[in-house]
């Protein structure tokens, strides 16, 4: 007799989301989870990041005070004390998800599982972090187990860790991943961000708004690549004024270790760089190892994640994968909607994951959020499309708020004009883009955006104010020659 119904292996924003989904639903739920719960969203992704960029936005917002009429001399900031709060305000949210987790009637075990039968896992001792003190353990050895625990089904929810490259020199002291970066005590004075995706271009914009000489290497021809073409042009230009130097189609070739280290970077640029930090910020790969895939019969595809179905099955019976470790996308809000689906289907009930309308953000400054197809995946899959821009600097509340740079380009369908993609740049995008997401999620048309009544004077305007402007009928911005 299993001892439990459910048991999640990992409790990030997917494990511990289906361990209280499943509990809500009458099974008994035990969660294994290596450190805090919360996974690597809470402990060293999502939250602390935007914890740290907030206080860089602060920082900056007081030394560019005397715009908005008030005088705040002697602006500085205290980089110790902005890890304080960010270790505050982590140490906050995980308890709260422990707190959650017990209210549910959900059994937690620290500890390391591995397989040793498809619905048996031994839980092992785990050692401390090799990063850093105190720092992400899912890189710490295994120990010795310590426990048994059985299941009628099993959740495996290990999530992503950085991915490494195989570069001379990546792993010289000052050369960090994204999650090794919290180890960091001062703001490096010279920084060489190796990926100007999402992860990259966030710390570049974190420690260049405090100071560091920044450069971020970026084998694509822009930033942020998955984006569309004219927000990754229009980042570039935000960065480039900055003071933040950008090198697009170029790679780092080699890192050597001299007085500082120097960084070797290919390409039409070709040139060598000198660094007190390396970071590499270059994607993620599954958090697999150790956990006995194999022995459990677990396929994998060629990169390493779990094959799942749209109810997040594997291809072994009762045993089912969720988050980062699936492969489909990469971002916390997903890892969630399919724990939720997992249960439900482990519960009893009909559900499968939709992965048509997913939103995602990129917390630089300015913002980035996004959700549907790029005007060049539309075109690609046999769409006729226009496309509906609106600029930030022609909003009112923009200019109050002293934040007008950017806009939102709406991509629709020629024939019907339904919206297939918003993106934005500027600010608040991560918050405007739920708009976007349920427009496309209800088929809403430029029409139907133009005439729902939006608050005035908002940040929020802008998708009515781009709607009209693709329909031809721009109010607040001139309308195109003909």
């Amino acid at each position: 007799m299993p001892e439990f119904d459910l048991l999640v292996i990992g409790g990030g924003p997917g494990g511990y989301v289906a361990a209280i989904r499943a509990a809500q639903r009458g099974l008994q739920v035990c969660v294994v989870e290596k450190e805090r719960p919360g996974g690597v969203c809470l402990n060293w992704g999502c939250i602390p990041t935007k914890a740290m960029l907030r206080s860089a936005e602060v920082f900056q917002t007081l030394t560019t005070a005397a715009e908005f009429g008030v005088l705040a001399d002697n602006v500085r900031y205290d980089f110790a004390a902005v890890r304080q709060r960010k270790d505050g305000i982590v140490k906050e949210l995980t308890d709260g998800v422990a707190g959650l987790l017990k209210a549910n009637g959900v059994t937690v075990i620290e500890g390391h599982a591995r397989f040793v039968e498809p619905t048996v896992v031994e839980v092992h001792e785990v050692g401390a972090s090799p990063i850093f003190d105190g720092g992400p353990r899912y890189a710490a050895p295994a120990g010795n187990a310590v426990r048994r625990v059985s299941a009628r089904d099993v959740i495996v929810a290990t999530g992503s860790v950085p991915a490494q490259l195989p570069i001379p020199g990546a792993g010289l002291p000052g050369v960090v991943t994204s999650d090794g970066a919290f180890g960091l005590t001062e703001v490096p004075r010279r920084l060489v961000i190796i990926g100007g995706s999402a992860v990259g271009a966030e710390w570049a914009s974190l420690f260049a708004t405090f100071g560091s000489q920044v450069t971020v290497v970026e084998m694509q021809d822009r930033l942020v690549p998955l984006e569309d073409k004219e927000i990754g042009d229009a980042l570039g230009r935000s960065f480039r004024k900055r003071g933040i130097t950008v090198l697009t189609g170029a790679t780092v070739t080699a890192i050597t270790e001299g007085d500082a280290l120097r960084v070797s970077v290919g390409g039409p640029a070709a040139q060598d760089l000198d660094a007190d930090v390396v970071l590499v910020g270059v994607g993620r790969r599954p958090n697999t190892a150790e956990l006995g895939l194999d022995v459990a019969g677990i396929a994998t595809d060629a990169r390493g994640f779990i094959e799942v179905d749209d109810r997040l099955r594997t291809g072994v019976e009762h045993v089912y994968a969720i988050g980062d470790v699936t492969g489909r996308a990469l971002l916390a809000h997903v890892a969630s909607h399919q724990g939720i689906t997992a249960a439900e289907v482990i519960a009893g009930h009909d559900a499968h994951i939709d992965y048509a309308v997913i939103p995602a953000a990129t917390f630089t400054h300015p913002e980035i959020a996004s959700v549907g197809l790029t005007e060049d995946a539309a075109r690609a899959v046999g769409h006729e499309v226009i496309t509906a821009k609106f600029p930030f600097a022609a909003l009112g509340r923009a200019k109050t708020f002293g934040e007008a740079e950017g806009f939102i380009k709406i991509v629709a369908g020629q024939a019907h004009q339904e919206v297939l993609g918003v993106h934005i740049i500027g600010p608040s995008a991560s918050d405007l883009i739920a708009e976007g997401a349920l427009a496309i999620s209800l088929e809403a048309t430029l029409d139907e955006l133009a005439d729902t009544i939006h608050a005035h004077p908002t940040l929020g305007e802008i998708g009515m104010e781009a709607a009209m402007a693709g329909l031809g009928l721009p109010v607040h911005i001139a309308p195109r020659k003909r």
